[in-house]
């Protein structure tokens, strides 16, 4: 795999592949949203996998938003990169600090012209320990664009620091209603060595997906790469050669955790 010239990632029919098809590497499935998704997908194949695409959630945004409510907030909360794009569709304003849950989060608000800009680098409680440590209450609420589910209560790790969090709904995390033929097809050829899970509601997702094709038997010889044990325990209805959980709920280490799964 290594010393190869890879070419830019293309993607066919949910399949991505080096242009020069010439890779051989562990074949690897993605389920993360198609907007999350294109800086991973490259550093994969950059380091030799071949990828196969089922987004497991679908970003819907709202036609007819409800306005912004902004009115004495000292920050903005963002705990997911799509709480990025769905301020920045409704609001211009960038003067306000963003403060990230992670990396990938706040690079994206680096991208949209943020300046002010605090990451976490882990999930919703290391965002909560970086609030408490560098925002003061009584300077102003802190406005958090979210999803209509969320994955943690970030009121609640902050209700004693008398934070007060104006939470609004701005987008919806749609779960897939299918997979697409090709994972179907290598799944139940048992082709894919490793499918990388960024998410509770992705493992769910998937979980109910491999039921309805009846493709429980299809796993016993790929890898679970899970963000977090939360990830990982919605899985375990599943058998799986082998589930690895990364260090730190970032990127960077369930990208470490892939490599391990392979040494």
């Amino acid at each position: 795999m290594a010393g190869q010239t890879l070419s830019r990632p293309s993607r066919v029919n949910g399949a991505i592949w080096n242009i020069s098809g010439e890779t051989m590497g562990p074949l690897i499935l993605n389920t993360r949203p198609e907007a999350d998704s294109q800086e991973l997908e490259t550093t994969l194949l950059q380091r030799g996998y071949r990828l196969l695409s089922a987004p497991m959630l679908r970003i819907e945004f709202p036609k007819n938003p409800d306005q912004l409510d902004l009115a004495d907030v000292q920050a903005l909360i963002f705990t997911s990169a799509n709480g990025v794009r769905a301020f920045t569709r409704q609001c211009d304003d960038r003067r306000y600090p963003a403060l990230c849950v992670g990396d990938a989060t706040a690079r994206t608000a680096q991208q949209a012209g943020f300046n002010d800009i605090r990451s976490a680098n882990g999930d919703i409680h290391d965002l909560a320990r970086l609030i408490k440590d560098q925002i003061d209450p009584t300077n102003g609420a802190l406005f958090h664009p979210a999803a209509r589910k969320v994955a943690g209560d970030l009121g609640s790790l902050l209700r004693d620091g008398n934070f007060d969090i104006r939470r609004q709904t701005m987008y919806d995390a749609v779960p897939s209603d299918c997979l697409p033929n090709e994972v179907v097809s290598a799944i139940s050829a048992h082709h894919i060595d490793a499918v990388l899970f960024f998410s509770p509601r992705t493992a769910e997702s998937f979980v109910k997906l491999i039921e309805r094709h009846k493709l429980q038997k299809d796993l016993v010889g790929t890898r679970a790469i899970c963000l977090s044990s939360a990830v990982q325990d919605r899985l375990s209805v599943l058998t799986w050669l082998k589930t690895e959980v990364a260090k730190h709920p970032t990127q960077e280490y369930l990208l470490s955790a892939l490599e391990n799964a392979f040494a």
